[in-house]
Protein backbone atom coordinates (compact mmCIF):
# COMPACT_ATOMS: atom_id res chain seq x y z
CA UNK A 1 0.00 0.00 0.00
CA UNK A 2 2.76 2.39 1.20
CA UNK A 3 5.09 1.55 -2.05
CA UNK A 4 2.04 2.44 -4.21
CA UNK A 5 1.08 5.72 -2.85
CA UNK A 6 4.76 6.71 -2.97
CA UNK A 7 4.70 5.55 -7.09
CA UNK A 8 1.60 7.63 -7.02
CA UNK A 9 2.51 10.78 -5.68
CA UNK A 10 6.02 10.58 -6.93
CA UNK A 11 5.62 9.88 -10.46
CA UNK A 12 2.48 12.03 -10.90
CA UNK A 13 4.75 14.78 -10.79
CA UNK A 14 7.49 13.64 -12.15
CA UNK A 15 7.19 11.27 -14.69
CA UNK A 16 4.52 10.81 -17.91
CA UNK A 17 3.26 7.72 -17.52
CA UNK A 18 1.37 7.68 -21.37
CA UNK A 19 4.96 6.71 -22.63
CA UNK A 20 4.08 3.54 -21.01
CA UNK A 21 0.78 2.94 -22.25
CA UNK A 22 -2.58 2.67 -20.97
CA UNK A 23 -2.09 -0.77 -19.51
CA UNK A 24 -1.22 0.37 -16.09
CA UNK A 25 -4.47 1.16 -14.58
CA UNK A 26 -2.97 -0.07 -11.07
CA UNK A 27 -1.06 3.15 -11.32
CA UNK A 28 -4.16 4.99 -11.07
CA UNK A 29 -6.13 2.93 -8.99
CA UNK A 30 -3.56 0.12 -7.08
CA UNK A 31 -3.13 2.30 -4.35
CA UNK A 32 -6.78 2.61 -3.67
CA UNK A 33 -7.66 -1.32 -3.76
CA UNK A 34 -3.95 -2.05 -1.62
CA UNK A 35 -6.40 0.75 0.87
CA UNK A 36 -9.29 -1.12 1.00
CA UNK A 37 -7.67 -4.38 1.53
CA UNK A 38 -5.65 -2.92 4.06
CA UNK A 39 -9.49 -1.77 5.62
CA UNK A 40 -10.92 -5.29 4.75
CA UNK A 41 -7.55 -6.90 7.31
CA UNK A 42 -8.22 -4.79 10.17
CA UNK A 43 -11.93 -5.29 9.78
CA UNK A 44 -11.43 -9.27 9.42
CA UNK A 45 -8.87 -8.78 12.66
CA UNK A 46 -10.60 -6.85 14.44
CA UNK A 47 -13.50 -9.54 14.45
CA UNK A 48 -11.58 -12.13 15.36
CA UNK A 49 -10.28 -10.49 18.33
CA UNK A 50 -14.15 -9.43 19.74
CA UNK A 51 -15.02 -12.81 18.80
CA UNK A 52 -12.29 -14.50 20.83
CA UNK A 53 -12.37 -11.58 23.99
CA UNK A 54 -16.02 -10.96 24.37
CA UNK A 55 -18.52 -14.31 23.04
CA UNK A 56 -15.59 -17.36 23.72
CA UNK A 57 -13.89 -16.15 26.45
CA UNK A 58 -9.93 -17.00 25.70
CA UNK A 59 -8.21 -13.97 26.81
CA UNK A 60 -6.83 -15.13 30.05
CA UNK A 61 -5.34 -13.08 32.57
CA UNK A 62 -2.07 -14.43 30.96
CA UNK A 63 -3.48 -13.50 26.88
CA UNK A 64 -4.24 -10.25 28.16
CA UNK A 65 -1.18 -9.16 29.89
CA UNK A 66 0.55 -10.22 26.49
CA UNK A 67 -2.13 -8.32 24.63
CA UNK A 68 -0.82 -5.02 27.01
CA UNK A 69 2.71 -5.70 26.59
CA UNK A 70 2.30 -6.16 22.98
CA UNK A 71 0.92 -2.69 22.56
CA UNK A 72 3.00 -1.31 25.00
CA UNK A 73 6.02 -2.28 22.81
CA UNK A 74 3.99 -1.04 19.75
CA UNK A 75 3.72 2.88 21.15
CA UNK A 76 7.47 2.44 22.18
CA UNK A 77 8.08 2.08 18.11
CA UNK A 78 6.04 4.79 17.59
CA UNK A 79 8.25 6.81 19.32
CA UNK A 80 10.78 6.20 17.77
CA UNK A 81 9.14 7.08 14.52
CA UNK A 82 8.13 10.37 15.67
CA UNK A 83 11.76 10.81 17.84
CA UNK A 84 13.45 10.56 14.52
CA UNK A 85 11.75 12.87 12.53
CA UNK A 86 12.25 15.26 15.84
CA UNK A 87 15.49 14.67 15.74
CA UNK A 88 15.80 15.71 11.85
CA UNK A 89 14.16 18.36 12.42
CA UNK A 90 16.04 19.73 15.45
CA UNK A 91 19.37 19.01 13.45
CA UNK A 92 18.30 21.25 10.71
CA UNK A 93 17.35 23.95 13.17
CA UNK A 94 20.95 24.23 14.49
CA UNK A 95 22.35 23.74 10.59
CA UNK A 96 23.17 27.31 9.22
CA UNK A 97 22.37 26.04 5.45
CA UNK A 98 19.64 24.35 3.72
CA UNK A 99 20.14 22.35 0.88
CA UNK A 100 16.92 22.71 -0.91
CA UNK A 101 16.93 26.55 -0.25
CA UNK A 102 20.60 27.67 0.55
CA UNK A 103 20.01 28.61 3.99
CA UNK A 104 17.71 27.60 7.08
CA UNK A 105 15.16 28.09 7.85
CA UNK A 106 14.53 29.79 4.07
CA UNK A 107 13.99 33.21 3.07
CA UNK A 108 10.39 34.92 3.02
CA UNK A 109 8.95 31.72 4.19
CA UNK A 110 4.78 32.36 5.59
CA UNK A 111 4.23 32.05 9.66
CA UNK A 112 1.39 30.20 11.01
CA UNK A 113 0.38 31.56 13.96
CA UNK A 114 0.65 29.10 17.45
CA UNK A 115 -2.06 31.43 18.65
CA UNK A 116 -4.48 30.55 16.52
CA UNK A 117 -5.61 27.57 14.58
CA UNK A 118 -2.93 25.88 16.36
CA UNK A 119 -4.06 26.92 19.98
CA UNK A 120 -7.38 25.76 19.12
CA UNK A 121 -6.03 22.47 18.21
CA UNK A 122 -4.21 21.80 21.09
CA UNK A 123 -6.95 22.56 23.31
CA UNK A 124 -9.47 20.37 21.39
CA UNK A 125 -6.80 17.83 22.26
CA UNK A 126 -6.13 18.70 25.73
CA UNK A 127 -9.47 18.69 26.31
CA UNK A 128 -10.22 15.39 24.97
CA UNK A 129 -7.38 13.33 26.81
CA UNK A 130 -9.55 15.16 30.02
CA UNK A 131 -12.90 13.39 28.71
CA UNK A 132 -10.95 10.52 27.97
CA UNK A 133 -9.65 10.41 31.36
CA UNK A 134 -13.16 10.82 32.57
CA UNK A 135 -14.77 8.06 30.88
CA UNK A 136 -12.33 5.82 32.32
CA UNK A 137 -13.36 6.64 35.39
CA UNK A 138 -16.59 5.88 34.75
CA UNK A 139 -16.03 2.30 33.11
CA UNK A 140 -14.13 1.49 36.53
CA UNK A 141 -16.95 2.70 38.89
CA UNK A 142 -19.39 1.22 36.84
CA UNK A 143 -21.23 4.65 35.72
CA UNK A 144 -22.17 3.69 32.66
CA UNK A 145 -23.57 7.01 31.24
CA UNK A 146 -19.99 8.83 32.18
CA UNK A 147 -18.01 6.13 30.32
CA UNK A 148 -20.67 6.00 27.63
CA UNK A 149 -20.48 10.08 27.52
CA UNK A 150 -17.17 10.57 27.97
CA UNK A 151 -15.97 8.69 24.97
CA UNK A 152 -18.30 10.32 22.69
CA UNK A 153 -17.16 13.73 24.37
CA UNK A 154 -13.75 12.35 22.87
CA UNK A 155 -14.79 11.28 19.00
CA UNK A 156 -16.30 14.52 18.79
CA UNK A 157 -13.43 16.28 19.83
CA UNK A 158 -11.37 14.07 17.45
CA UNK A 159 -13.23 15.36 14.32
CA UNK A 160 -13.85 18.59 15.21
CA UNK A 161 -9.33 18.86 15.54
CA UNK A 162 -9.16 16.48 12.12
CA UNK A 163 -11.53 19.16 11.25
CA UNK A 164 -9.61 22.29 12.09
CA UNK A 165 -6.45 20.70 10.82
CA UNK A 166 -7.68 20.39 7.07
CA UNK A 167 -8.82 23.75 7.32
CA UNK A 168 -5.52 25.28 8.56
CA UNK A 169 -4.28 22.80 5.37
CA UNK A 170 -5.90 24.97 3.02
CA UNK A 171 -5.20 27.98 4.64
CA UNK A 172 -1.66 27.88 5.72
CA UNK A 173 0.58 29.82 3.12
CA UNK A 174 3.46 27.87 3.98
CA UNK A 175 3.67 24.65 1.56
CA UNK A 176 5.26 21.46 1.55
CA UNK A 177 8.01 22.89 -1.60
CA UNK A 178 9.10 25.41 1.12
CA UNK A 179 12.32 24.50 2.00
CA UNK A 180 13.53 21.59 4.91
CA UNK A 181 11.38 23.96 6.90
CA UNK A 182 7.96 23.65 4.88
CA UNK A 183 8.66 19.56 4.60
CA UNK A 184 9.49 19.16 8.29
CA UNK A 185 5.98 20.98 8.95
CA UNK A 186 4.00 18.75 6.89
CA UNK A 187 5.55 15.46 7.39
CA UNK A 188 5.39 16.05 11.37
CA UNK A 189 2.12 17.14 11.25
CA UNK A 190 0.58 15.05 8.53
CA UNK A 191 2.71 11.77 10.04
CA UNK A 192 0.36 13.24 13.48
CA UNK A 193 -2.87 13.75 11.71
CA UNK A 194 -2.93 9.87 10.16
CA UNK A 195 -2.22 8.94 13.72
CA UNK A 196 -5.52 10.98 14.95
CA UNK A 197 -7.39 9.29 12.41
CA UNK A 198 -6.25 6.09 13.80
CA UNK A 199 -6.98 6.29 17.04
CA UNK A 200 -10.34 8.02 15.96
CA UNK A 201 -11.25 4.53 14.87
CA UNK A 202 -10.10 3.24 17.85
CA UNK A 203 -12.12 5.00 19.94
CA UNK A 204 -15.15 4.66 17.87
CA UNK A 205 -14.86 0.88 17.68
CA UNK A 206 -14.46 0.84 21.43
CA UNK A 207 -17.64 3.25 21.75
CA UNK A 208 -19.48 0.88 19.43
CA UNK A 209 -18.23 -1.82 21.64
CA UNK A 210 -19.06 0.13 25.08
CA UNK A 211 -22.30 0.45 23.88
CA UNK A 212 -22.95 -3.00 23.11
CA UNK A 213 -21.67 -3.93 26.37
CA UNK A 214 -18.68 -5.77 25.32
CA UNK A 215 -16.60 -3.76 27.56
CA UNK A 216 -16.84 -4.08 31.54
CA UNK A 217 -15.15 -2.79 34.46
CA UNK A 218 -12.96 -6.30 34.92
CA UNK A 219 -13.13 -7.18 31.03
CA UNK A 220 -11.57 -3.38 29.10
CA UNK A 221 -8.18 -4.39 27.45
CA UNK A 222 -9.63 -2.93 24.23
CA UNK A 223 -10.42 0.41 25.79
CA UNK A 224 -7.51 0.71 27.75
CA UNK A 225 -4.92 0.30 25.13
CA UNK A 226 -7.21 2.60 22.89
CA UNK A 227 -6.70 5.11 25.91
CA UNK A 228 -2.89 4.54 25.83
CA UNK A 229 -2.39 5.69 21.80
CA UNK A 230 -4.47 8.35 22.03
CA UNK A 231 -2.83 9.51 25.29
CA UNK A 232 0.26 8.86 22.77
CA UNK A 233 -1.46 10.84 20.33
CA UNK A 234 -1.63 14.02 22.67
CA UNK A 235 1.30 14.03 23.90
CA UNK A 236 3.16 14.11 20.76
CA UNK A 237 1.27 17.22 19.46
CA UNK A 238 2.42 19.34 22.52
CA UNK A 239 5.95 18.44 21.02
CA UNK A 240 4.68 19.47 17.87
CA UNK A 241 2.88 22.32 18.96
CA UNK A 242 6.36 23.66 20.94
CA UNK A 243 8.68 22.89 18.40
CA UNK A 244 6.95 23.50 14.83
CA UNK A 245 4.48 26.30 15.80
CA UNK A 246 6.29 28.31 18.83
CA UNK A 247 10.14 27.65 18.21
CA UNK A 248 9.31 27.69 14.18
CA UNK A 249 7.78 31.51 14.99
CA UNK A 250 10.77 32.32 16.18
CA UNK A 251 13.08 31.02 14.17
CA UNK A 252 10.98 32.27 10.90
CA UNK A 253 11.09 36.01 12.68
Amino acid sequence: MVTLVVYYLHNGYTISWSSFGQSYWWYNYGYIVAILFTLLGITFWLRDIIREGTFEGQHTNLVRRGLRLGFALFILSEVMFFGGFFWGYFWLCQSSEDSMSGFWPGKGLAKVDPLELPLCNTVLLLSSGVSLTYSHEGLLLGNRKGFLGGLLATVILALIFIGVQSYEYQVASLTISDGSFGSCFYLLTGFHGFHVVIGLLMLLVTFIRGYKYHITSGHHVGFEVSGWYWHFVDVVWLYLYIALYIYGTLILN
